[in-house]
């Protein structure tokens, strides 16, 4: 078996192959789109490497036929924030080889070592949580956009290497219509009399919903390790970067006495549209992109965010902003299901959020932590009080 470093228009081409070739015979497997992965080891396009480092391989046996892939980074803002300076590897696919798995995992490790790291997160992102995050192990349905999807056998390869459960992300569905809990009705309209309101966003208004974003975001997550405060530039962008699929409706704030103190944003969900495309958002992809987002037939929603400040928790503005929405979107009779956005399992206060509103776990991740000195302690991620 051989190693080789992706630096050429040919790698980066087998790079993306491989995934076709791991995933041939499931029928639920949809391709991440070329692009989007892409930049994420773009200089250019992705500010990670503004404090950062990332490298990708390909994994070829003696005959040269493609048998694996990985990447690893450095994250140098994060890296040493930890109990020890700690990279990350991702975007690993293999066949089902131990051998070949382990000498991948070598290869990240040692490229990590040389750089001073102890320990290795994975499969992890060089970039935001929200993007091909953790393992999969459980629910093996059509995957969410942007969330990792993997054979069931490299749980035994991450296992068996030596990596060890650093948390667990959980992933809640439930269908549009549910009932809520009759309490949650009682929540909105106490709520409204002791001056909050709920409203959803306006496409035309993106600047008033970037800013609405970004105060509840920086006062709600802030107790989050490795929390980064988001800037006006970086929430008009993200907002910017939704406006193609967005839809009004979806995009929900609370407010008290006008001021931001909750959100709960929802977005069709991309997947329904893009595994269509194979992959690829080149210009024949995003035209059949245009036609099925135009004529398909998508009944599901994503939940990106789900948050209220602090200051405002306890209070039942978690059941007000559902029910506000639920005002508006069940009416329109065009979604059927929501699937929420990981929660992870060192957040139990959003687990039982997620619980209270009837959602079931319907997928797990599992982002694994590896320690190159055995001797030295393993501690999951701690509890978010």
């Amino acid at each position: 078996m051989q190693i080789k470093i992706v630096n050429s228009d040919a790698d980066i081409k087998s790079f993306h192959k491989l995934p076709f070739i791991i995933n041939a015979d499931d029928p639920n497997w949809i391709a991440p789109l070329r692009q989007d992965v892409e930049k994420v080891f773009d200089p250019v396009k992705n500010p990670y490497f503004e404090h950062g480092e990332c490298i990708r391989w390909l994994l070829v046996n003696d005959k040269g036929d493609l048998i694996g892939r990985i990447a690893a980074f450095i994250n140098k803002t994060n890296a040493y924030t930890e109990d020890q300076p700690t990279g990350g590897c991702g975007f690993f696919e293999c066949i089902p080889d131990k051998e070949a798995a382990f000498l991948l995992f070598d290869t990240a490790k040692q490229w990590l070592q040389e750089r001073g790291m102890e320990a290795m997160d994975g499969p992890v992102n060089f970039g935001e949580r929200n993007a091909w995050w953790g393992l999969l192990v459980e629910g093996f349905t059509e995957p969410t956009y942007q969330m990792n999807y993997n054979p069931p056998y490299y749980e035994e390869f991450f296992d068996a290497y030596g990596f060890k459960d650093y948390f667990r992300q959980l992933s809640f569905g439930l269908p549009v219509d549910m009932a809520r809990p009759e309490k949650y009705n009682l929540f909105y309209e106490r709520l409204l009399k002791q001056g909050y309101r709920f409203e959803h966003a306006q496409k035309n208004n993106l600047e008033k919903a970037a800013e609405d974003f970004r105060i509840v975001y920086n006062q709600g997550w802030h107790n989050f390790h490795n929390f980064h405060e988001m800037s006006k530039e970086q929430s008009l962008a993200l907002l910017k970067s939704m406006k193609p699929v967005m839809i009004d409706y979806l995009l929900w704030f609370g407010y008290y006495k006008d001021e931001p103190v909750a959100m709960f944003i929802m977005l069709p969900e991309l997947n329904q549209w893009f595994k269509h495309l194979h992959g690829n958002l080149n210009i024949w992809g995003m035209l059949k992109f245009l036609f099925y987002k135009t004529f398909g037939h998508n009944e599901k929603i994503f939940g990106t965010v789900f948050g209220v400040v602090p200051q405002h928790q306890r209070k039942g503005v978690e059941a007000g902003i559902v029910m506000a929405a639920d005002k508006v979107v069940r009416p329109k009779n065009i979604w059927k299901w929501i699937e929420l956005t990981w929660i992870a399992d060192f957040n139990p206060k959003m687990v039982h959020t997620c619980e209270t509103i009837g959602g079931k776990v319907v997928k797990q991740h599992v982002t694994y932590r590896k320690l190159f000195d055995p001797n030295k302690p393993f501690h999951r991620h701690p509890i978010i009080e």
